[in-house]
Formats: structure tokens, sequence, C-alpha cells
């Protein structure tokens, strides 16, 4: 069985580092990534987060400028998850290109300064998280009011509301850019209205993929022969 420390070792061989080079690569990257009490045990032996950690630990040591991470959280517990977030992050930090490909698009929101929505192998949409939120329509700010009499007035006072009387809340449809915050707030002074609770909502990444992708349909399925 291989341990952490052998693997890293050949990798450094396929790079063809001299031996105290190699030795001393592998020694800072185990070191790098919290698995130096691991480094002689059975690398089939660890944790999923740990082979994360040494498959990424195994790619730095040629010193790459781009790497491809293929879904590299999959299976992760959320502290490990999270852990691997910030490896990802430092490696952008230090310069590294990083093509990452996620089935979860909180991670996407989280890491990506770019992304590219792909729907059958092609590619639907691409921008900035905030850019591709932009696309889709549901935005909206919620106003709530602790008092009946200033909810009927800010109900009165603003245009195209949805109102839930029950909760005293109105929705507006918004982008929620600084500017259409601004106008709403500018528009309850005038009127001399103060809300009690006001939240921003705005679509995620998931309303956008639902959106640029459709539907899932199923499989084609013979039809039946009717006599």
């Amino acid at each position: 069985l291989i341990t952490g420390e052998e693997n890293m070792l050949l990798m450094a061989d396929l790079h063809h580092l001299p031996k105290q080079q190699g030795r001393r690569a592998a020694a800072e990257l185990l070191q790098r990534f919290d698995l130096v009490e691991a480094a002689k045990k059975p690398a089939s032996t660890y944790s999923g987060g740990m082979k994360r950690r040494l498959d990424i630990a195994m790619t730095l040591v040629g010193n790459p400028r781009i790497i491809f991470l293929d879904e590299p959280t999959t299976g992760l517990d959320p502290r490990s998850r999270h852990n691997m977030w910030a490896i990802i992050r430092e490696l952008v930090t230090d310069g590294v290109t990083v093509f990452l490909t996620t089935q979860y698009l909180e991670e996407a929101d989280e890491l990506a300064d770019h992304i590219a929505v792909l729907n059958n192998g092609k590619i639907a949409a691409e921008g900035t998280a905030e850019e591709l939120k932009r696309l889709i329509p549901g935005g909206h700010v919620r106003l709530r009011f602790d008092h009946p009499d200033t909810y009927q007035m800010a109900a009165t006072a603003l245009h195209d509301v949805t109102r839930d009387d029950e909760a005293l809340a109105l929705q507006i449809p918004s982008d929620g850019t600084q500017h259409a915050l601004r106008s709403l707030l500018d528009r309850l002074d005038s009127e001399g209205i103060e809300a009690d609770e006001l939240t921003v909502h705005t679509p995620d990444l998931d309303d956008v993929f639902f959106a640029l992708t459709g539907p899932a349909t199923l499989p084609h399925q013979p039809k039946e022969n009717v006599r």
C-alpha cells in the first residue's frame, strides 16, 4: 500500500525534480495541507477530505499556474467542504488559475470569479454570479410593518405591490441594486413612512440554473399498442 508521502514523492519523480528538491517540496505541501501526521499511513485509509487534500497537494508538486478541479467537494461533510473552499481561495490568492466544475451552485457562488452554466454540453450563459442572477426575474424587496395603519399607508403610497395583510408585509419588485433601493427609500421618506423590517430577495444561482436549463425531461418511453 502506498502512503501519502510516497504518492507525493512519486509526483516529484514524474516532474523530474532532483531528489532533495522533491523531498523538500513533498514535505512543504504535506505541512501546508495538514497531512504530516498521516503521511506515513496508506493513502487508501484516508478520509474523503484527506484524499481531496492529498490530490491537490500532489497536483501542486510541479508548481502549476493552472489547475483543474472536478467536483472536489463531492461527498464531503460541511466542515471538510469549507476547508476545501479555503484551500481553493488560497490557491487563487497565490496566483493560480483554477477551473472548477461543481454541481453545488452555492459553491460556484462562493468561489467563482466567472461562471459558465452548461446545458446538454453547451454553455447556456456565462458571467459573474451577480450578472447571472440579474438575468432572472423575481427579485423583490419585502417591507414588514408592526402597525396596520402604517402598513396601509405604505400600500397606498407604493405602486405594483403584493400585499400580505396577515403578516402586514408588502412585496415590491426590485433588482436589488443600490439605485432601486434608494428610490424606494426616498419614496417612503417623502410619505413619512418607516418600515419596521426591510429585506432584499434576489434570485440565487439555483433559480438561474433552472431558468436556463428548463424542466427536466424523462427518457423517451415507447407508446403502448392500443387494440
